[in-house]
């Protein structure tokens, strides 16, 4: 089942994003006379997802991705309640806008928002964005956490929330050189593991403890999972790549099917998968360099390909003449000549 999150804060907000990974993205949801439903696209623009944003604590509004994306788990979050959504973008809610009550609206005219996620969690004095130091910002100011309590959950949260791959080590800062300054603003967090941001993790209130920057925690986290299609005509087909420790590589296509396709063609933002044959995928072309990744498997409702199974990094029994494609309907496929 796809992973739910909505971020409602107060019990006023009236307005929640589900559907993604992400706390600030995902399909608009209006909770009307005790009850959540969708938000019909008709009109729907980027001073609407102005609102929202601001409404939810998210930063600017960055896009108006189609709500179909985001995959309802059930029929109940399939209705629509409200629809001809007109802000101007400087309303405080969504309800303070024009709005009218559905009276016609399909099930692929869901809306969606992206917003900016406000940075509150930083990894500092690493070699790049996914290790570091943990910082959080409280009250304008940065400052650093303490090592009583905290786990390899707690690190897996932080790096899902700065976007970056999965939690591979956490360890007190023990040197001069790592260790932070200023306030030490939380102890004793707790996270399930689960949690979109640090903030959602139970800990002692923000500044009450008596660490030493001794303590600071370190976290290291995989690179971003991030990946591609090339040899086609455009962003949208092609040979699968992904990477890992900075090289890109293929994917064999032991075990791979239309749920993978539909995963990558979603984390991609280009539409639904086409599900080639294996004629017309062997056109792309082998690619050289590492197979990354054999084995894949996917239930289709994931958003990332991170989040499907796979053997480990590297281990494989394939020869490049296996090499995963994938054609999606976001543009126009793009062939190579024969």
């Amino acid at each position: 089942m796809a992973l739910l999150f909505s971020l409602i804060l107060g019990s006023s907000s009236r307005v929640r994003l589900v559907g993604s990974t992400r706390r600030c993205e995902g399909r608009v949801e209006v909770e009307k006379e005790g009850r959540w439903g969708a938000v019909c696209d008709d009109g729907w623009d980027i001073k609407d997802v102005a609102v929202v944003c601001r409404e939810l604590g998210c930063g600017e509004a960055r896009g108006t991705p189609s709500g179909i994306l985001y995959k309802p788990s059930s029929e109940e979050e399939r209705k629509f309640l409200i629809q001809d959504v007109d802000c101007n973008g400087m309303e405080d809610t969504l309800f303070q806008c024009e709005l009218e009550d559905v009276f016609n609206c399909l099930d692929n005219e869901a809306a969606g928002a992206l917003c900016e996620i406000p940075e509150s969690v930083r990894l500092a004095g690493g070699t790049g964005a996914c290790n570091g130091r943990v910082e959080v910002k409280h009250q304008g100011q940065w400052g650093t956490v303490c090592k009583t309590g905290w786990s390899l959950l707690d690190a897996k949260v932080v790096c899902r929330q700065l976007g970056c791959g999965r939690a591979i080590l956490t360890k007190r800062s023990c040197n001069k050189a790592t260790k932070g300054q200023g306030p030490i603003w939380l102890s004793h967090v707790s996270c399930s593991g689960q949690e979109v941001s640090l903030q959602d993790c139970p800990s002692e209130p923000w500044g009450m403890n008596n660490c030493t920057h001794d303590e600071d925690m370190w976290v290291e986290c995989e690179d971003p999972f991030k990946l591609r299609l090339v040899g086609g005509n455009n962003s949208c087909s092609g040979r699968l790549e992904v990477l890992h420790k900075g090289k890109w590589g293929s994917v064999c296509d032991d075990g791979w099917g239309e749920k993978e396709d539909r995963v990558v063609c979603k984390q991609l933002d280009c539409g639904q998968s086409l599900f080639p044959s294996v004629k017309v995928r062997r056109r792309f072309g082998p690619g050289n360099g590492p197979i990354w990744l054999d084995d894949v498997h996917c239930s289709g409702e994931e958003y990332s390909l991170e989040e499907c199974g796979h053997r480990l990094w590297g281990y494989h029994n394939c020869k490049h003449k296996e090499d995963v494609a994938v054609i999606c309907s976001g543009q126009q496929p793009g062939l190579p000549d024969a």
